[in-house]
Order: structure tokens, then sequence, then C-alpha cells
């Protein structure tokens, strides 16, 4: 039964490049049409991953698949080894699921969902090293998330919801895997290191005015200790081959605290206007990470024991949407959201590109018929560029890494 359920997260969590950190910015093709100015509008099954009290909008049965395909316009890193090479993994697929049922006895919904909840990669192929070679760097990190919801109306102005889930985590890294250059550098490979964590999300909806929706959400903490993964350490300059370590762990990833605050405004019958305010206690999910590996395939070899800094910045984060009804089958979106880059310039990594400021998206969707409506959408995650030195990493003095990405946002749903 782990299996099928590690097997089945895993298809919802592929390497992406995420937009505020390594947090998406919206879940399902309305919330993030609307920039993830979503919490105050809440009204699919997407409620589950942004704001549970929403649910309480759906009356009857409803299911919502979507998807979304990234491509990577520049992923560049540039360093002082003659590099400026363009990452290869021009495109990721993501992915998710949800539904919900509107309950017969007490005025509430339940539901549950798949998600696509974030994450970072990238990988440079042949770059220059600093020990006269050619390789590669890498480095994969996904989050995916399975989770049930409830949302109950307490009145005919408040509804609250709480969701709970299991979020799986995987991630892999190559740092100069084929070169070895003792005493001072080993290139090393991780694989198939995963975690498997508890996470919760709590939310209120208020109706202030027939018009006028008030709302906040709040995101627990969900740590992420990376284990079962092994370790290739390149030892060939030392005459010893490339070592095995069979029991790896890294420590120190999390999604973060968040708190978030929103409202929504229907301008008019066919105008509805949608503002959010998100804290992202980047702090404190993203110190350091610790690398920790034993058993080596060489009897008498020491563990291996590294720390590396990350030190982000709190993010707050802006979103603002409209979704305007033209006729009764079209309804067309727009949104902007703006979050400043949380990681520092001295502890940048091209391989966790989160770093884009400004995102902007548009589409529209079409209801079919009374069951049917399909969503679509384009996202623009701004060019950003960052010059850093990080002593951590083998790139020497005055980097620079350079991100740009387009998404293509598409969901069906049904209702009945």
């Amino acid at each position: 039964m782990k299996k099928i359920l590690l097997c089945s997260l895993a298809l919802f969590a592929g390497a992406s490049h995420a937009t505020n950190g390594i947090n998406l910015i919206g879940f399902g093709a309305e919330s993030t049409l609307m920039a993830g100015a979503d919490i105050a509008v809440a009204r699919d099954t997407s409620a589950l991953n942004t704001n549970p009290a929403g649910l309480t909008q759906i009356h009857n049965k409803h299911f919502d698949t979507y998807g979304s395909l990234l491509r990577i316009t520049d992923l560049s890193h540039e360093d002082q080894f003659g590099n400026d090479r363009h990452a290869s993994n021009l495109y990721t697929g993501l992915g998710g699921m949800g539904y919900a049922q509107k309950l017969e006895t007490i005025a509430c919904t339940v539901g549950a969902g798949l998600f696509a909840q974030g994450g970072s990669g990238g990988v440079f192929e042949n770059l220059n090293t600093a020990f006269g070679t050619q390789d590669d760097y890498s480095g994969l990190f996904a989050v995916g998330k399975l989770t049930g919801g409830i949302g109950c109306e307490v009145n005919n102005k408040w509804s609250v919801g709480g969701s709970f889930g299991l979020v799986y985590a995987q991630a892999e890294q190559k740092i100069f895997a084929d070169t070895s250059a003792p005493p001072t550098f080993a290139g090393i490979e991780i694989e198939d290191a995963s975690s498997l964590r508890t996470s919760f999300k709590l939310g209120i909806q208020y109706r202030a005015t027939p018009r006028l929706t008030l709302a906040a959400t709040y995101t627990g903490k969900t740590e992420l200790p990376l284990t079962d993964g092994e370790l290739k350490l390149n030892m060939t300059g030392a005459g010893l081959g490339v070592v095995k370590y069979d029991d790896v762990s890294l420590k120190g990833l999390a999604l973060p605290e968040e708190i978030g605050v929103g409202a929504a405004y229907q301008m008019n019958d066919k105008l509805l206007l949608s503002l959010k305010l998100n804290w992202i206690n980047w702090s404190d999910a993203m110190k350091k990470t610790e690398l920790r590996a034993t058993d080596p395939s060489i009897a008498g070899l020491a563990d291996i024991n590294s720390t590396s800094t990350m030190n982000w910045d709190n993010q707050l984060v802006f979103a603002t949407g409209m979704a305007y009804q033209y006729n009764d089958k079209l309804t067309l979106y727009a949104g902007y959201n703006y979050g400043k880059n949380p990681i520092p310039k001295e502890h940048t990594n091209p391989v966790v590109a989160g770093i884009f400021d400004h995102h902007l998206t548009f589409g529209g969707s079409y209801k079919y018929n009374s069951q049917w409506t399909l969503f679509g959408g384009i996202e623009y995650d701004f060019r950003k560029k960052v010059e850093y030195t990080n002593p951590e990493l083998p790139f020497g003095n005055d980097a620079q890494l350079r991100n740009e990405a387009v998404w293509l946002h598409l969901m069906v749903s049904r209702q009945w």
C-alpha cells in the first residue's frame, strides 16, 4: 500500500522551477490564471490547496484535473571558467486533480486531491571546471501532495475549513560526478533520497456583503528530511575508484509556514476582482542543509558530514487577479504576482532557480454545457538575472544565474 501511495505522489511531483521560492504561484487553472489571488475566490477543488473554506461554494459534485507545461526560455549559468551554458532540461510537466462533494446532512463539503506542490531543478551539462575537466552539474527537487479536506458553513456569512495531507519529496544531485582532483575535490552523485511527511492548512472566508468576500489562511511548516538515498564519491584520483555510500540523508529542507489574507469584490455581474497578500516564512524553512553519508563500500573510509548554507529571506507575495464573464459561456482571466527573490546572492545556486520576482498570467474558460468547463492560459515569469559569489560552490567569483520561463496551463472541470 505504501509503495502505491508513493508512486501516486511521485507522478505529481515532477521537478519544477517554482516561482515564489520553491512554491508555485497557484494550483489549478483558475487559481493560477488569477496569479495566485485565490484565497477569497477558491471555488473549485483547488480550494483544498488554497483555502479549504472555499469548498463550501461547491454545492454538488465537482471534479477537476489540470496539467501545466513549463518551457524554460533562459535558465543559464555563467562563471569565470568560460561557461555560459543553458540548462538542458527545457520542459517540465506538472499536474493535479481533485474531487469534492457536498454532504447531505450538514452544511459541509468534503474533498480529496493530488497536487504538484513545487520544487526546483536544473541540469547543466559539460561545464568547464576549476580542475581542468568538463562535467555536469545538476540538482532536481520535487514535491507532491495528497490531501483531504472539509469546508463548513457556520452561517450565511462565515465559512471555515481545513485540509490535511501527505507530502512526498524526492531529490537527486550531481556535482561534477566524473571529476576527481585529490586532495581538494571529489565528484559527488546523490540518488533516490526521499521524504514523506504530514501537512495541514486552515482557512476562513467571510462574506462581508453580497459583493465583498474577505479571507485568511494559515499553512503549517512541513519539514522534509530526505533519507534512504545513495551517494557515489569519485575518488579515482586517489586510486580508490568510485566509492558508494549506502545510507544517505539530507536534512534542512522544508515547505514553509505561510499566512495569507485576501479579498474578492464582485464589481458588477461580469467583473470579479481579487487580491492576496501572503507572508512566507522562508527564513525558518531554508536555513542550511546537512548531508550525512555512511556505510561506504570500502571499509575504513570516514563518513561524510557536510553543511550548506541557505539563509533565505522571508517573502511577502502580492497577487491581484480578475475574472471577467464575457457571456454565459466565456470567462476571461488575468493576474499579476510579485514576490521579491528570497534567495540571498551569496547563497545562490543555479539548480535552485526560484529567483523570479514578477509573474503575469492571462487566459480563459469555456463552459461547454452545464457539466463541462474547459480552462486554458499562459503564465510568464519575467527574466531575472543574479550576479553572485557563493564560496560553497565550485564556480569561483562573479558567477551569474539567469532565468525566464513560460507556462501553459490547462484544466477540465466537471460538475453534476
